[in-house]
């Protein structure tokens, strides 16, 4: 086994942060490339953004769950909006003590002056992506109905010890590279 194989061990350590959009995206793609040339097995991923485009997270979600790649994400401080989606790819997910998620519903602008057809064309985009991330949500996460509730009508804060009793997470455990490891971001 070379020198480098043995050092990877199979597992590689990253940090992903910033907005959910294209950018991201295409980092994400070139990482996993990267990961796939390198023979990494396990990905442990730190996450910390803020949100972005519903879209972009859509397909980063069913990009990294569909991966031969085994993915451990990590919430060291913030994982909200669509990213809580993103989040939810990993087949393992851990978040520190401190570490907080934000669930909430899609929102966008319209122009001023918008025309009602415009108007409902955009309402109906919002349903659609509210939909989606709503059957992921159920997918993973056994939110109350009181929970369900706060999300259809204004934002979702749990902590950490809230996510791992609705089994967002799997435990409350920090982001800890072995000593050694290179961290790279993504």
């Amino acid at each position: 086994m070379s020198e480098d194989k043995q050092k990877l061990d199979g597992a590689a350590w990253f940090t992903l942060s910033g907005d959910v959009n294209s950018d991201m995206v295409h980092r994400v793609f070139e990482a996993v490339a990267d990961m796939t040339e390198d023979g990494v097995e396990t990905a442990h991923i730190l996450v910390q953004s803020n949100g972005g485009y519903v879209s972009d997270g859509l397909c980063l979600y069913n990009y990294l769950s569909n991966l031969p790649i085994k993915v451990v994400m990590y919430n060291g401080g913030a994982v909200a909006s669509i990213a809580v989606i993103l989040f939810l790819s990993g087949q393992e997910r851990y978040a520190s003590e401190t570490a907080r998620f934000m669930v909430h519903k899609s929102h966008a602008s319209a122009p001023s002056g918008a025309r009602p057809d415009a108007l409902r064309i955009i309402v109906e985009g919002l349903q659609a992506d509210d939909a989606r991330t709503e059957s992921i949500l159920r997918q993973h996460v056994q939110l109350s109905e009181e929970h369900w509730t706060i999300h259809a009508h204004a934002d979702l804060h749990l902590t950490a010890r809230d996510a791992a009793k609705v089994g967002m997470i799997n435990e409350i455990a920090d982001f800890r590279p072995p000593k050694g490891k290179r961290v790279t971001n993504i």
